[in-house]
């Protein structure tokens, strides 16, 4: 049995392919990236490889960006914003360590405990920040408010499937 010889490739045809396979990044790039391609000799899997590392990039920072507007944070209380020298109690290895994130995943809790005004929201707001550039998902909401949600779970029919929606999320701010 002898194979079929290969059909033409229509290049006209791949925004349309692009579409249909959800690959928005490689669509918006592979012109370009194709022409210098070319220009330096690429082989074919250098070219596919840096429009995959782009998509790959492209999905990574959308993500990041749909669990920023998800997890609700407050913009501008990130660890760039935050003036540790305004926090002499708390010293900054500590903060960044809990911004890595490592304590996450052990269903440790963090406490914070403090005066009115000294800078419990923004240092959670920034660990909550980091850890969504992280990969993690943070929920940042009022006590009063997470009280009434579950308040409104528990009058539920079906309470697991309103507190499942909470599940999804690594941390509760």
């Amino acid at each position: 049995m002898t194979a079929a010889p290969p059909r033409p490739v229509d290049v006209h045809a791949l925004p349309a392919m692009l579409t249909a396979l959800r690959l928005p990044s490689i669509q918006r790039h592979w012109p370009t990236l194709a022409e210098r391609a070319d220009a330096e000799g690429w082989p074919a899997s250098r070219f596919l490889a840096a429009l995959a590392e782009i998509e790959l990039a492209d999905r990574d920072a959308r993500r990041i960006q749909r669990h920023l507007q998800q997890s609700q944070l407050p913009g501008g209380k990130t660890l760039a914003t935050l003036d540790f020298r305004a926090l002499p109690g708390v010293p900054r290895a500590r903060i960044e360590a809990l911004a890595a994130g490592d304590w996450v995943e052990t269903g440790a809790n963090l406490i914070a405990i403090g005066n009115s005004g000294t800078g419990k929201t923004h240092v959670l707001c920034a660990i909550g920040h980091a850890l969504v550039e992280a990969g993690k998902r943070v929920l940042y909401t009022r006590t009063t408010d997470m009280v009434q949600r579950l308040q409104a779970a528990r009058r539920d029919p079906a309470p697991d499937t309103a507190l499942a929606k909470h599940d999804r999320f690594n941390m509760i701010l």
